[in-house]
C-alpha cells in the first residue's frame, strides 16, 4: 500500500478510511487518547463537496470525542481534519462502520491528495476528558 493511500485511510478519520500505521498497544486499564491531524487536498473546485461528505454522518462513531473539518483560508482546495478518539482501537473500529465505508467511496474521486498527517496523543482540552 503506498504512502498516499495509507495517509488517506488514516486521515479520513470519519473514519479514517484505514489506519496509517499500527499504534502500539496500551494497557487496557489506562488507554491513551488517540489523535490525528491531517491536511487533505480536494480536486480543484471540489472542496465544499468534499467537506459535505466528510461532515455527513460524523455523529455516532463510538469513541470519537472530536471530529473537526476546517477550510484552509490560504488554499482554496485544502482541508484540515482534526480528530480526537478515546483510544486508537476506537478509531480503527470506526473504519468498518457502513456509513464510513459509504463516505469513503463517495469522497475518493474528490480527493487530490494529502499534504501532511500526524498522529497525536491528546491530553485534554475543552470538551475532552482529562487524561
Amino acid at each position: 500500500m503506498d504512502a498516499a493511500r495509507r495517509h488517506l485511510l488514516a486521515t479520513f478519520g470519519m473514519a479514517g478510511i484505514a489506519v496509517f500505521l499500527p499504534v502500539a498497544a496500551q494497557p487496557e486499564e489506562n488507554p491513551r487518547m488517540y489523535g490525528l491531524i491531517g491536511k487533505m487536498r480536494a480536486t480543484p473546485g471540489q472542496r465544499d463537496a468534499l467537506i459535505a461528505i466528510l461532515l455527513d454522518g460524523v455523529g455516532g462513531m463510538p469513541g470519537c470525542l472530536s471530529y473537526i473539518v476546517a477550510q484552509d483560508p490560504a488554499d482554496a482546495d485544502a482541508i484540515w481534519i482534526t480528530e480526537a478518539w478515546t483510544d486508537a482501537a476506537s478509531h480503527k473500529a470506526s473504519l468498518s462502520l457502513p456509513a464510513v465505508q459509504q463516505a469513503i467511496a463517495k469522497a475518493r474521486p474528490l480527493i487530490a491528495g494529502f499534504d501532511s498527517h500526524v498522529e497525536t496523543v491528546p491530553v485534554g482540552g475543552h470538551g475532552l476528558p482529562k487524561a
